[in-house]
């Protein structure tokens, strides 16, 4: 893919678990915890989002709470595979909002898809007029997940 690794000390280590934790914590209690004054501990924080190590900062919501309560993880296998078509899937899921995920992956399939939706019937209606009209789709299986016991945002800081 192009990504190198960086090399992270063990004060980038700490920074990185601690924001994983808490995106709100200020720079101040950043650099209590840490052991170093807010103007480097700010510095540092900077330089990792300079690199593309810290991407972005979410609110995690809870899926439930704001009525999605149907979340399945789809299988697609594609018609062809060549970069025309792989492409052309790859725009159609960045079209369709409750596709929150998609990975070219190896295997069973070409691609796995975890989609959220509000309950089974729109879901069905999700996968009738949107997902199955996607023209490089050959074949789907769909997995509904029952319940989930972990679901981490967090990766572990080597």
């Amino acid at each position: 893919m192009g990504q190198h690794t960086h090399k992270l000390d063990s004060i980038d280590r700490k920074i990185l678990e601690i924001l994983q934790g808490s995106a709100k914590i200020t720079n101040a209690r950043l650099s209590e915890e840490i052991g170093l004054s807010p103007a480097p501990t700010l510095e540092r924080v900077k330089k990792l989002e300079q690199m593309g190590i810290i991407k972005s900062y979410h609110a995690q919501l809870d899926p439930e709470k704001i009525g999605l309560g149907v979340t399945t993880f789809v299988i697609v296998s594609l018609v062809g595979h060549n970069k025309a078509n792989i492409e052309g899937f790859m725009n159609e899921v960045n079209q369709i909002d409750e596709i929150i995920e998609c990975h070219h992956i190896t295997g069973a399939g070409d691609f796995i898809l975890k989609i959220i939706s509000s309950d089974i019937s729109s879901y069905q209606k999700l996968m009738l007029e949107k997902v199955s009209e996607i023209k490089q789709v050959d074949n789907m299986q769909s997995m509904v997940v029952l319940s989930t016991f972990k679901d981490s945002k967090v990766l572990p800081v080597p």
